[in-house]
């Protein structure tokens, strides 16, 4: 029984970590909507602030991005979308071959498409998308740009242990 809990655990990185990054920003909300009325520069660098702080904890840069206008007022989705996971600025390659991560996202998250992305300098990385949104997945990173379904989630839980092998120490 208690292999299973550390299985678990283990295979829940992305998903702790948004929990906590989520935790975070709700706690700050009042001081960030204050800030963001004052001043929205302000208001958007305590944001970044936070992520960094939850990031240093799982020893990642974590990037709480807005890529449209108007998303930085809908507070109730902040960790919940459109976040950058920085694990190893050096990483150029994976662990496991990109068709592995190609045929793990298409099982987990359906109708989706995939593809060879950011092939240059000898780097590699993999592009999963619908018409609506879409995930990068590089050897260092990873750019998330849809809310976290539990589809989503569950994938991301997958490649933090498989494409970034993240442990829980």
């Amino acid at each position: 029984m208690v292999i299973i809990g550390i299985i678990q655990s283990e295979i829940m990185m992305f998903s702790e970590i948004v929990t906590d990054l989520q935790n975070q920003l709700k706690k700050d909300l009042a001081q960030i909507i204050f800030l963001l009325k004052k001043n929205p520069a302000t208001g958007y660098s305590r944001i970044v602030e936070i992520g960094k702080e939850v990031g240093r904890k799982y020893n990642i840069k974590l990037i709480v991005n807005f890529p449209k206008e108007g998303r930085i007022e809908e507070f109730d989705m902040y960790g919940k979308r459109d976040l950058s996971l920085i694990v190893d600025y050096d990483r150029k390659r994976f662990p496991i071959d990109r068709e592995i991560i190609k045929q793990k996202a298409r099982e987990i998250l359906g109708d989706v498409q995939t593809e060879d992305a950011y092939m240059y300098e000898n780097k590699e990385g993999v592009r999963v998308y619908t018409k609506n949104w879409k995930i990068d997945i590089l050897p260092h990173s990873v750019h998330i740009w849809t809310e976290f379904d539990e589809k989503v989630t569950e994938f991301c839980d997958w490649l933090m242990e498989n494409a970034y092998e993240m442990k829980r120490k």
